[in-house]
Parts: structure tokens; sequence; C-alpha cells
């Protein structure tokens, strides 16, 4: 029986990705910065263990608690939306710091064992914002493309001992935390986080109301079945976008 581990399993896509990995019988790892085993459900092939990807004494201690695991699943993230002229340098660092360095340092913990192994895949979950431009989305794209293009020399390295790398690129969800905040912040009167200063508020109700009002979305299944296809994938596609929105910002590059 195959395990995985996956990062940022408390809600969302790391949420249903455990729940759909556990429906087809695997073991699975669920990691969380505040471990909850109330949100997935019971299972004697369900662990649920801390682990804060920007907090490098967890992440050794979960892959220690973890024992041999098949995959890895790089799903922890924060999102951000904001103009970049309004946003603190502190905070560009605090998004870099999980969606970039952390992904890179749980990446780091488990090489070792799929290396020696001679198996093994490490899927990282981007965005679909990589596919195309969207505003108000300078930070939080660049922590997602610096993944992207990491994945891609890494599989190369990879490849030479059997091991995969994968992304997977989900579009717009409007049921994740990073949505909702978007979707109750229109009005922009709480600024964004104070994000957005005064001459850039027409600009970002405008795109805000855009991203909104969209046809295509993506649904937290989408992604998690996309997950499922990219861990068991042996064909060497490296991307995989996730959910229609996504899909199609793919086919019109």
């Amino acid at each position: 029986m195959q395990t995985i581990l996956i990062t940022g399993a408390s809600s969302g896509y790391g949420r249903e990705t455990a729940r759909h990995f556990l429906a087809q019988g695997w073991n699975v790892i669920a990691t969380m910065r505040t471990p909850r085993a109330d949100v997935l459900p019971e299972s004697d092939r369900l662990r649920v263990l801390e682990l804060d990807v920007t907090r490098p004494d967890t992440i050794t201690a979960a892959f220690a608690a973890a024992g041999p695991v098949d995959a890895l699943v790089n799903n922890a993230g924060v999102g951000l939306i904001g103009v970049f002229e309004g946003t603190p340098m502190a905070r560009v660092r605090e998004i870099f710091e999980t969606n970039t360095f952390g992904v890179m340092a749980t990446t780091q913990a488990v090489l070792p064992q799929f290396r020696e192994r001679g198996s093994g895949v490490v899927v990282n979950v981007t965005s679909s914002v990589v596919l195309g431009h969207m505003a108000l989305s300078a930070v939080y794209k660049a922590s997602k493309m610096a993944i992207e293009g990491f994945t891609a020399s890494l599989a190369l390295e990879l490849a030479e001992f059997g091991v995969r790398a994968r992304t997977v690129e989900p579009g717009a969800c409007l049921t994740t935390n990073f949505a909702a905040g978007a979707t109750n912040n229109i009005d922009l009167t709480a600024s964004l986080e104070g994000l957005v200063p005064a001459p850039y508020e027409p600009f970002a109700k405008r795109t805000l109301g855009g991203f909104v009002n969209q046809d295509l979305f993506t649904r937290e299944s989408d992604v998690a079945e996309t997950v499922w296809r990219a861990v068991h994938d042996t064909t060497g596609q490296l991307r995989f976008p996730a959910g229609p929105d996504a899909l199609w910002l793919d086919q019109a590059r």
C-alpha cells in the first residue's frame, strides 16, 4: 500500500486531495500547521502530523515520524492580492517563505529517500496565474513562477534516479480562503489588507469585479483529481492545469 504526504491539508485543495487519496486506498499523512484530525474522515490509513513549511524543525520531525513515503504533495501556500507598490517588502518575504522556500525545504527533506529507493514523485501545487496575466497578483505570481522553474529543473535532476517531479496549476476556486478574501473585498472597504493605495482603487475594483464575474471556475475536487493524475503519470508530462478555467488559459497560451 502506497503512502502520500500532503502539506497544508487542513482545508481547501490539500484537504480534498487527502480525502481523494484515502478513498482510493492510499495511506495518507496529512500535515498541518495546527493538527486537526476532525477535518478529515476517520481512517486507520490516515495520520495527521504537525508541519509548518516555514519552520525547519517541524519539517524534520514530520518526515521522521512519517517514515517512508511514495509521494509528496507540496500544497501548503498563502495567497496575496494587492498592488505591488503598496506591498511592504516584509510581506513579500512572508509570501516567498511559504510558497517558495517552504516548498523547496520539504522537497529537499524527502529527496534522499526517493533517490536511494529509485522511486517517488514530488507534486508542487502552483496556480493558474502562471498561465496568464492577472493584475493584483505580482508577488503571489512571482512566488509560484519560481516553483514552476524550480520543478522543471528538478525534474531533470531526479530523472537520473527514477524519481519524478510535477506541477499542478489550479484555476480560480471560490471556496478556498484565498478566493474568499478576494470576493469579500470588492468594495475595498478593508483596502485588501491595506495593499491597495488610493490611486489604484478604481483599477482594483474593476479587476476584482472581473474575477468574480468570470464564467469558468475550478472546484477543489478538480485539483484533487489532477494531483492523482500527476502522481500516477509516467509519460513525462511536467505541468498539469487543474480546472476548466486553468485548462482554458493553458490552451490559449
